[in-house]
């Protein structure tokens, strides 16, 4: 059974608004994929800086984006 030209015309803008879709999702899960390296790259970060002494803890924002920079890097190989 063959679609009418109206038929196809519905499937082919449900399959558009659905790549469209799925497409947002998958950036706004890249970003939340981002924000938790983020996250973690601090708390790795600070607690590695206690085992170190008192005059030498600083952990600069750089430090940290390199580091969540690496791991999205490793998950995204």
């Amino acid at each position: 059974m063959a679609l009418t030209a109206e038929q196809q015309s519905d499937i082919e803008y449900q399959n558009a608004m659905e790549a469209a879709r799925h497409a947002n999702q998958m950036a706004l899960q890249a970003k939340q994929a981002k924000l938790e390296a983020v996250r973690l790259a601090k708390e790795v970060l600070i607690e590695n800086a206690r085992s170190k002494a008192v005059d030498s803890r600083d952990v600069a924002a750089a430090d940290i984006t390199v580091f969540a920079q690496t791991l999205v890097a490793y998950i995204d190989a």
